[in-house]
C-alpha cells in the first residue's frame, strides 16, 4: 500500500489515512523531505519504506585509485589487485530445508489454515534467504565504493545468462539440468543488485561505475594478450600457452577487465555479448598494457 499524501510521522510513530497512528522500528535517522510511504509484508512482518527527497552535494572521491572486478559462480568477485570474494551463497544454503517446507505444504488442503501457516513459514524462509544476500551485497559494495574512485565490470546480461536451456518441442535443449543449477548459482549470487548498488555508492561519493566488453576476457592472457581457450588450464588456474604467464584464472580476467577499461574500450564503443564466455578462436587481441 502506498500513501503519498495524509500520512504524517511522530518520532516511533506514522499516521496512515483510515488506519491511524501506528508504531514502528526507526531503524535509521529520516533526513529530507518525505514524499510518501509505502508499506509492505515480508515475511510476516509489515514493513514501512518512506521515500525522502534531499539534496546531496557530489564532491570529488577521496582516492584515485582503480579496480577491475570479475563476478563469478564459485568465487563471488575477484579483483584485479588479487583480492577474492567469496559468496553467501545464502540460497544454496537454505535449499533443502526449502524442498522440505514445500513438500509439506502439498500435502496440505490448500485453502485451509494449515496451508496458510505453512504459506506463511516458506515466505518467512524466503526472506531470510533475500536478507542475508542483501547485507553481503550492502556491505561489500559500500567497503568498495569507499576505496576506489573507479570501478570497471564486465557488462554482462544476466537474463540472457540465466535462460533456460529446455529449448521448444522441436528443437530440446541439451544438458538441461546442469545448466538448470547453473542458473540457480548465478541468480543466487546477485550480480545485477551488486552492479546496482555499486553503481549509485560510487556516485553518491563521486566515484564511476564503468561497464566494459567482456570478449575474451576469460581467455586472454593479461601479460602478452595472447587469446585461446587452451590457456585455461583449469576451471582455476590460467597459464598463458605463450608467454608462460600463470595467474588464478579469475584474478587473470579482473586484470583484463581493468585493462580494457583504462584503454578506454568500454561498452559504449564496442557491443556487449550476450555471454560471458565466447566460442574459442585463433584470433589475437593484444593489450597494450606489458607485464
Amino acid at each position: 500500500m502506498r500513501f503519498p499524501q495524509g500520512f504524517k510521522i511522530d518520532n516511533r510513530r506514522i499516521f496512515l489515512p483510515k488506519i491511524g497512528w501506528v508504531g514502528f522500528y526507526k531503524s535509521c535517522d529520516i533526513a529530507g523531505t518525505v514524499k510518501n510511504i509505502t508499506i509492505t509484508s515480508r515475511g510476516g512482518q509489515w514493513c514501512a519504506s518512506i521515500q525522502v527527497e534531499q539534496m546531496i552535494e557530489i564532491g570529488k572521491h577521496a582516492s584515485d585509485s582503480e579496480i577491475g572486478i570479475d563476478a563469478g559462480v564459485k568465487c563471488f568477485a575477484a579483483f584485479s589487485d588479487g583480492t577474492m570474494i567469496n559468496g553467501v551463497h545464502s540460497f544454496r544454503m537454505h535449499e533443502e530445508r526449502l524442498a522440505r517446507e514445500q513438500r509439506k505444504l502439498s500435502r496440505k488442503k490448500k485453502g485451509s489454515n494449515n496451508w496458510k501457516k505453512q504459506k506463511r513459514e516458506i515466505s518467512k524462509l524466503h526472506h531470510t534467504i533475500a536478507n542475508a544476500r542483501s547485507d553481503f551485497l550492502h556491505k561489500l559494495s559500500t567497503d568498495i565504493s569507499k576505496k576506489q574512485a573507479k570501478v570497471y565490470v564486465e557488462g554482462l546480461k544476466i537474463k540472457n545468462m540465466s535462460a533456460s536451456a529446455k529449448g521448444t518441442v522441436e528443437e530440446p535443449g541439451r544438458r538441461v539440468k546442469a545448466k538448470s543449477g547453473l542458473n540457480k548459482s548465478i541468480l543466487d549470487q546477485g550480480w545485477f543488485e551488486f552492479r546496482r548498488q555499486l553503481d549509485y555508492k560510487l556516485f553518491w561519493r563521486g566515484g564511476m561505475l564503468v561497464k566494459v566488453n567482456p570478449r575474451h576476457t576469460s581467455q586472454q592472457c593479461s601479460c602478452c594478450g595472447h587469446t585461446a581457450k587452451e590457456n585455461r588450464i583449469s576451471r582455476d588456474v590460467f597459464r598463458c600457452q605463450v608467454c608462460g604467464h600463470e595467474e588464478n584464472a579469475d584474478v587473470n580476467a579482473a586484470m583484463n577487465i581493468l585493462t580494457v577499461g583504462q584503454t578506454g574500450m568500454a561498452c559504449g564503443s564496442n557491443r556487449i555479448s550476450d555471454r560471458k564466455q565466447e566460442p574459442a578462436g585463433t584470433r589475437e587481441e593484444v593489450l597494450s598494457q606489458a607485464c
